[in-house]
């Protein structure tokens, strides 16, 4: 899950090298939190008009992990 964040966040950006995810334990909802960091550069990039490509990336994210049985949420630091 993470390399594919990771894959998602590298296309969308300027400085790919700047793309850094980290993985919070599972918390008491069973819900694994995904923290992504981009270049300050390129945060608008990440987030889009109205957080439209941000909610598409959670969207994605959300589905890949549901054929895994599994709970995650995708927070845009």
């Amino acid at each position: 899950m993470k390399e594919l964040l990771i894959a998602i966040a590298a296309g969308l950006v300027e400085n790919p090298d700047a793309v850094t995810v980290t993985e919070d334990e599972i918390n008491e909802e069973g819900v694994i939190v995904y923290h992504l960091h981009v270049a300050e550069s390129d945060m608008g990039r990440v987030i889009g008009k109205q957080g439209r490509i941000a909610k598409a990336i959670r969207v994605v994210m959300r589905a890949a992990a549901n054929r895994g049985n599994t709970k995650i949420s995708v927070e845009i630091d």
